[in-house]
């Protein structure tokens, strides 16, 4: 006889989880008591959208799927946007929370709310977890998240059934699925000739191939046949990008885009490597013609209609690619170097070589920080720079929210993937907007002893919203606001905190930062207007 919360305990600690993260509430303090029995650490965070990042933070070192704890009404209303990004940025996540006893709900309505309804939109799915079927639900969730494109289910656990003991029914685990690959015929004799014929080939990856642990099956794949590589931002680093057949991330910069784009409307043959479009702005909507050669391999039917493929492939991206490679061999692509022009196009528009702005600091930072870091960024203006600029060398290099955008992401995704592999020398890039949104997690870094260096681009802007105000001929609204004080605050929540006005004191903050036991906010007075013409 087990209670239910642990079972799910022990499902999710059968799936690989050793940690959960959130804030305590009488509704859920048996799901937290179950997790630390079962040996998954429960870390206090200080609002539930940063432990949301957290455990995601943790999933892209292990792999196993994030686990968020939420108590009743505004703990799970708090939660609503880290869950949507999980199911945009399709990140498996198990999001646990408690609930009032079901007959008792219809009298009290104190906190009461249906967290299923509200999960429903923005999960793979919801279950209110019933008594007699918690090692199906338990077992089900797992599943659910981790198979396809994963996502977010949401267990609301209600009081009454926590602790209630199940019968000793066996529900072993589901088996895992096998990689799917094409099955021999036509369309997959059409497309090894296309790969054959090409003389212009271009091959477009993105999050799918790596969450398949895909990214070795490209990598070889490319550099095999000789095809550039372009990726999402999510992909950044399934090849080196230092290596010349890497031209580097894609999604949201124009400027990027005026290379990128007419750079694929020159090609005979693109291939589309679990490239997820949900990542990508309008710009990539319909990006070659009708009748162009494009070879689809996705993780999913193509239900988004961004773009449409001659050939589509649902399956395992490297077990596709592995087919359609064998037998064939590949001279040098591209005879005219087109690639290699617009490689060194999009490299000089970096601006990396400033004296000073945001550029420098990029640049400084990559210089300063060992090849083997793990960047975070948020959303906004330095974002985009940033995931055009910062070279990545290996999958998961670049973590960010790049599908549903949300402000407040890098610090606790950097303090998650730091505290999952405490070696690795890990950095959060953000705006100050985005930083003053959740401070308060910087004590969360102080009491965890986490060494998170912290780089915050200041202009005292919305800098991405104002560029756009002014792009519109808007006039200026509600983007602007005063400069805060970061090395005070850094030292008044515990952590190191200096002003940066120039390349030679960024230098050196960059080295201190490296050595501390805690967090250095870093703040790189760039000015205002500060991203014109650079994104």
């Amino acid at each position: 006889m087990s209670t239910a919360v642990d079972i799910i305990a022990k499902r999710l600690h059968d799936a690989g989880c050793r940690s959960a993260f959130g804030i305590p509430g009488g509704e859920v303090l048996a799901i937290m008591d179950a997790l630390e029995r079962v040996g998954i650490r429960v870390i206090l965070t200080k609002h539930e959208n940063c432990a949301g990042f957290m455990a995601e933070g943790v999933h892209h070192f292990d792999g196993a799927p994030a686990i968020l704890v939420a108590t009743i009404g505004p703990g799970i209303a708090n939660a609503a946007n880290v869950i949507a990004n999980a199911h945009q940025d399709r990140i498996p996540m198990i999001a646990l929370t408690g609930c009032v006893p079901a007959a008792q709900a219809h009298t009290y309505t104190h906190q009461v709310f249906d967290h299923v309804k509200l999960a429903e939109p923005i999960t793979k799915a919801a279950f209110r977890v019933e008594q007699g079927a918690v090692a199906i639900i338990a077992d089900k969730a797992v599943a659910i998240a981790t198979e396809g494109r994963p996502g977010p289910v949401l267990l609301d656990v209600p009081i009454d059934v926590q602790t209630v003991e199940e019968p000793a029914i066996s529900v072993p685990n589901r088996a895992g699925l096998s990689p799917m690959a094409p099955a021999e015929g036509k369309d997959l004799d059409t497309a090894r000739r296309w790969i054959a014929e090409a003389e212009r080939p271009l091959l477009i990856a993105g999050i799918d191939a790596l969450n398949q642990s895909g990214q070795a099956g490209v990598a070889e794949f490319c550099q095999s046949l000789s095809i550039p590589l372009i990726t999402s931002y999510k992909a950044k680093g399934i090849i080196p990008e230092n290596d010349p057949l890497c031209l580097g991330g894609a999604g949201l910069s124009p400027k990027a885009d005026k290379h990128l784009l007419p750079l694929i409307g020159d090609s005979d043959l693109i291939i589309l490597a679990g490239y997820d479009p949900i990542e990508m702005r309008t710009g990539w909507q319909n990006p070659w013609p009708a009748d162009a050669r494009v070879i689809d391999i996705s993780s999913v039917s193509n239900t988004h209609y961004m773009h449409q493929a001659a050939l589509n492939f649902v399956g395992n991206v490297a077990a596709a690619l592995a087919l359609m490679r064998n037998g064939l061999t590949s001279d040098a692509s591209w005879p005219d170097g087109a690639p290699v022009r617009t490689r060194e196009a999009l490299r000089a528009g970096h601006n990396l070589n400033e004296d000073w702005g945001p550029g420098a600091v990029i640049d400084e930072c990559r210089k300063g920080f060992p090849s083997n870091t793990i960047a975070t960024a948020d959303s906004g203006a330095h974002r985009i720079l940033l995931s055009q600029a910062w070279d990545c060398y290996e999958p998961r290099g670049l973590l960010q929210s790049s599908a549903l955008c949300t402000m407040g992401c890098a610090v606790p995704l950097a303090m998650g993937r730091k505290l999952a592999e405490p070696e690795r020398p890990v950095v959060a890039f953000v705006g100050d907007a985005g930083l003053e949104m959740f401070l308060g997690e910087l004590a969360t870094i102080r009491d965890l002893k986490l060494c998170v260096p912290i780089v915050v681009f200041v202009d005292g802007s919305l800098a991405l919203i104002e560029l756009k105000q002014r792009g519109s001929q808007l006039p200026n609204l509600a983007v602007d606001f005063g400069e805060t004080d970061f090395p005070a605050v850094a030292k008044a929540l515990g952590g190191e905190g200096a002003w940066c006005r120039d390349r030679s004191s960024l230098a050196g903050e960059i080295e201190a930062a490296q050595g501390c036991d805690t967090f250095t906010l870093i703040s790189a007075a760039i000015g205002a207007k500060a991203y014109d013409g650079r994104i």
